[in-house]
């Protein structure tokens, strides 16, 4: 077990390298610099704010200094922000979206296992196809469509919800709703199809064949196998919920992560998208150690034939 978990932690580390690399250098091969701005700063300004960044240094030294700050915790400074570091925008935006991810999945994984559930067990009844459909569109569907109707429709047309800003429960109703409808979507398929497979397995021939109930099949044997797939995608679909939606929270008007996200891609910000785009991957790939540690546990044939 312990040359499992070396073994995981290794290509964790090296992953999350690897993405702060390739992030680096392809951010680099984007024209222009942060500091052509709408005021338009003369040619001279921009080279002093260059030069004074450090920003004129050949990349591969920019590269190298980058990552020995990141060695000890430091993310940088934002271009666009002034006098604030990454770190610190992150600790204050990052709970919003966390926030808004937790709610999402309270909603988004009980209701996507029940629909799932429901469609394979009523399969080829009008139940089964009620849950294909609202599969297939939530997947379809982009979030923005989404959440642009319920805002004109709960917002605008009947005034019931605010269509913006983060103040109150109230204002978290429809960008929670917005976002947990894919988790929905996804599971609902997910789950029906890992019902269906386990369903001829030689296990449940055999319960049935012993004269078990109907109940007591699918709880002790068909869904509790059926979880296997959903367990594999657990922690990628958190971490990624967790971080909010960039759509969602542009749309909503939602102070969160993602906002500053695509703010900072646009602006040219250099630190705060690698931050930002760092701080994520370690979220994804840690969330995927503690998945893999968790299957190594669970079945150890996983760690005897990896």
């Amino acid at each position: 077990m312990k040359r499992y978990i070396a073994k995981r932690l290794v290509i964790s580390v090296i992953t999350i390298w690897a993405l702060a690399t390739f992030s680096f250098f392809l951010l680099k091969t984007l024209p222009g610099n942060p500091f052509q701005t709408e005021q338009l700063l003369k040619p001279e300004i921009q080279e002093k704010m260059m030069s004074y960044y450090g920003l004129d240094k050949p990349y591969f030294e920019q590269y190298l200094t980058y990552m020995g700050n990141l060695l000890h915790g430091d993310m940088g400074y934002s271009f666009k922000y002034t006098n604030r570091s990454v770190w610190d925008i992150i600790m204050q935006t990052f709970p919003i979206s966390a926030d808004l991810g937790l709610r999402s999945l309270a909603i988004g994984y009980p209701v996507g296992l029940l629909l799932g559930t429901i469609a394979a067990r009523r399969r080829g009844k009008k139940a089964d196809y009620l849950c294909v459909l609202i599969s297939v569109l939530g997947v379809s569907v982009p979030n923005f469509v989404i959440g642009s109707l319920l805002q004109w429709v709960f917002g605008v047309k009947t005034g019931l919800l605010p269509i913006a800003q983060w103040k109150g429960f109230s204002y978290s109703i429809l960008p929670t709703i917005t976002l947990s409808i894919a988790t929905i979507a996804s599971l609902t398929r997910t789950m029906r199809a890992s019902m269906l497979e386990v369903e001829n397995q030689d296990y449940m021939k055999t319960a049935k064949a012993k004269g078990l109930g109907e109940k007591e099949i699918v709880w002790r044997h068909q869904l509790r196998n059926a979880m296997i797939p959903i367990v594999t995608g657990l922690g990628p679909a958190v971490a990624t919920t967790l971080m909010g939606s960039f759509i969602v929270e542009q749309l909503f008007s939602i102070p969160g992560i993602g906002k500053h996200f695509t703010e900072s891609v646009q602006a040219l910000d250099y630190t705060m998208v690698l931050g930002l785009t760092i701080f994520f991957g370690v979220f994804l790939v840690a969330a995927n150690f503690i998945v893999d540690i968790l299957y190594g546990i669970i079945d150890p044939r996983i760690r005897i034939t990896d």
